[in-house]
C-alpha cells in the first residue's frame, strides 16, 4: 500500500467512524433522556449492532495494513496525519484485544445497566444493580490482562482516560490532598456556618430553565449549537462542533444545584464547541483525555462560577427571577452560601475542599474492585465505612451512597480520578491565565469570551493534536504541581472562613 493510498484510507475510515459514532451517541443521549423506560433493550441491541460495525471496520486487516504503512512512514507525515495514525492506532489495539461478539455483548450491557442502575438508584436498591456490576467489573479485568498481563490491571484501566497515569502518580497525589487539607477540613468544621436559609425555599423549575438560558448566555453557549437536556446524572456528548448536548437535573429546593451543574457541563461544551475547524471529521476531533476535559469543567464551575465576581454578575439575574427568595440577599452573602464547606454525601453537590476527597474514596474503592480485593456485595458496606472514616458522615441509603454516580455503569471504571486532577490542573490553568489577560475583570463584565477565547488558544483547538501532557502543560504554563492546588484552597477557604 502506498503512503498516498494509505491517507485516502484513513479518512474513509474517519468519515464511517464519524457517522456511527454520531448515530450512538444520539441514541445514548436520547436513553439517558427523553427515550421511555422499556426502551432500553432494543437500544441496547441497536447500539451493540452499530459498534459491532464499528468493531469490524477498525480491526480490519485492511485498517492494520493502512496504519501499518503511516507509521512506517511517520517521519514524512504532518503533524496533523501522524496524531491521526497513532490515536487510531491506540484505538485498534485496544479493539483487536476483544472479539466482536465479546464487544458487541459489553455494549449491550452497558446500555441496560444504566437502565437497571437508574430504577435501582431511585429505589435504592444495590441489590438489584450488583449483577450488572460484576459483569462489567469482569469484563473491565479481562480487557486488562489482554492488553497488558505485566501490569496491575486498575494501572491499564487509568491509562485509558489519562495517558501515563497509574497509582504511582496517584497515592502520592492522593496522599498530599489527604495529609494538607484534612486538617483544613477538620478546622472550617469548627467555624460559624454561612447563611444559607435563603437557598431551603422553593425556586420555581420552571424559572430555573430561564436561569439556565441566562447562564448558557453569559458563559457565552450558543443553543444553536447546544442543546439541554434533563437527566438523572448530567454528562456531556459531544458529537461536532455544532452539536453538544448537555444535560442538567432541577431540584425545587436546590438552585445552586442545577446553576453548577450547567456551568461544569458548560465547560465540558466549550472544549468540544471550541475544537480547531482543521480537525473536524477526523480521529483528533475529540478532548484530549478526561483529567484535560475535566481541568475544563471544574475550572468554570469552581474557579470561575463560584467566584466573588461571578456572584456579582449571577445575583441581579437571580433576583428578577426569584425575587421574594433573594430579597435582602447580596452578593457577598451569596458568595459565601455558594462555597459553604462541609463534609457532604454527594459528590456533585461537594465543595472544592471536600471534593477530591469524595474522589478519593473512589479511587480506593475501584482499586479494590478490580484487584479481586473487594467483592461486589461488600462495596455499600465499604462505601460507608470509608465515608465515616475520611468524612465523618453516615451514609443513609446507597441512593446517597455508592449508587449515587452513573460512571460504573458505562464501564467508567478509571475515569474519577479525572475530576481530582482536572481541579488541579485548573487552577495551574489559572495562574498561568492571569499573567495575559484581566480574568477578573471579564468576569464581572458579564462576558466570559476572553477567558474562553484563551483556553480555547491553549486548549481547546487542539483537540488530540497534542497528548494530554503537552496540552496540560501548553495551559499550565509548565509541568504539573499538586501544591498549587494545596495552597489555592488553603488560601480561599482560610479567607472566607477566617483560618
Amino acid at each position: 500500500m502506498t503512503l498516498n493510498d494509505a491517507l485516502t484510507k484513513l479518512t474513509d475510515l474517519e468519515t464511517t467512524l464519524r457517522y456511527y459514532s454520531h448515530a450512538l451517541g444520539c441514541l445514548n443521549y436520547d436513553g439517558e433522556t427523553v427515550a421511555p423506560r422499556n426502551s432500553a433493550p432494543m437500544r441496547g441491541e441497536t447500539m451493540a449492532f452499530l459498534s459491532g460495525i464499528l468493531h469490524e471496520k477498525v480491526t480490519a486487516e485492511e485498517t492494520g495494513e493502512m496504519l501499518d504503512t503511516l507509521l512506517a512512514h511517520r517521519d514524512e507525515l504532518s503533524l496533523k496525519d501522524r496524531r491521526r495514525a497513532e490515536v487510531l492506532k491506540d484505538q485498534r489495539d485496544d479493539l483487536t484485544l476483544v472479539p466482536a461478539d465479546e464487544f458487541m455483548a459489553y455494549q449491550q450491557l452497558m446500555a441496560e445497566a444504566m437502565q437497571v442502575w437508574h430504577d435501582a438508584k431511585l429505589a435504592s436498591d444495590y441489590a438489584a444493580y450488583a449483577p450488572y456490576l460484576d459483569r462489567i467489573i469482569a469484563y473491565n479485568r479481562r480487557f486488562a490482562a489482554r492488553k497488558n498481563p505485566d501490569r496491575p490491571a486498575y494501572d491499564v484501566l487509568l491509562d485509558g482516560y489519562e495517558k501515563g497515569l497509574s497509582h504511582e502518580t496517584l497515592d502520592p497525589f492522593f496522599a498530599l490532598l489527604r495529609r494538607e487539607l484534612t486538617p483544613v477540613i477538620l478546622e472550617v468544621a469548627k467555624r460559624p456556618r454561612p447563611d444559607t436559609a435563603f437557598l431551603n425555599q422553593p425556586y420555581p423549575i420552571h424559572l430555573q430553565k430561564r436561569f439556565t438560558d441566562r447562564v448558557m448566555e453569559i458563559m457565552g453557549i450558543s443553543r444553536d449549537d447546544c442543546a439541554v437536556g434533563e437527566t438523572e446524572h448530567p454528562f456531556t456528548d459531544g458529537f461536532n462542533k455544532h452539536d453538544v448536548r448537555i444535560t442538567t437535573h432541577y431540584h425545587e429546593d436546590a438552585v445552586l444545584s442545577n446553576l453548577f451543574s450547567v456551568v461544569h457541563e458548560g465547560g465540558h461544551a466549550l472544549y468540544e464547541l471550541g475544537i480547531g475547524d482543521d480537525l473536524q471529521g477526523t480521529v483528533l476531533a475529540g478532548g484530549s483525555s478526561m483529567s484535560v476535559h475535566e481541568s475544563q469543567s471544574r475550572f468554570y464551575e469552581n474557579i470561575i462560577g463560584r467566584s466573588r465576581p461571578f456572584c456579582e454578575v449571577l445575583l441581579p439575574e437571580l433576583k428578577a427571577l426569584f425575587p421574594d427568595q433573594l430579597s435582602g440577599v447580596d452578593a457577598e452573602k451569596l458568595y459565601r452560601a455558594a462555597n459553604l464547606s462541609e463534609p457532604s454525601l454527594i459528590r456533585t453537590e461537594a465543595d472544592e475542599l471536600t471534593y477530591s476527597i469524595h474522589v478519593m474514596i473512589r479511587y480506593e474503592l475501584e482499586k479494590a474492585m478490580i484487584a479481586g480485593d473487594l467483592k461486589t456485595g461488600d462495596i455499600p458496606g465499604e462505601w460507608n465505612r470509608m465515608y465515616r472514616e475520611y468524612l465523618g458522615i453516615t451514609v443513609p441509603d446507597d441512593r446517597r451512597g455508592c449508587l449515587q454516580d452513573s460512571h460504573w455503569s458505562f464501564g467508567a471504571i478509571g475515569y474519577f480520578p479525572s475530576y481530582a486532577l482536572g481541579s488541579a490542573y485548573g487552577v495551574q490553568m489559572l495562574h498561568n491565565m492571569e499573567k495575559d489577560i484581566d480574568v477578573w475583570g471579564a468576569v464581572r463584565s458579564g462576558s466570559l469570551k476572553p477567558i474562553t477565547a484563551w483556553l480555547g488558544e491553549k486548549i481547546h483547538r487542539f483537540g488530540q493534536l497534542l497528548t494530554p501532557k503537552e496540552l496540560a502543560e501548553r495551559g499550565m504554563g509548565g509541568p504539573f504541581d499538586p501544591n498549587c492546588y494545596v495552597q489555592y484552597l488553603k488560601k480561599k477557604y482560610g479567607e472566607l472562613y477566617h483560618l
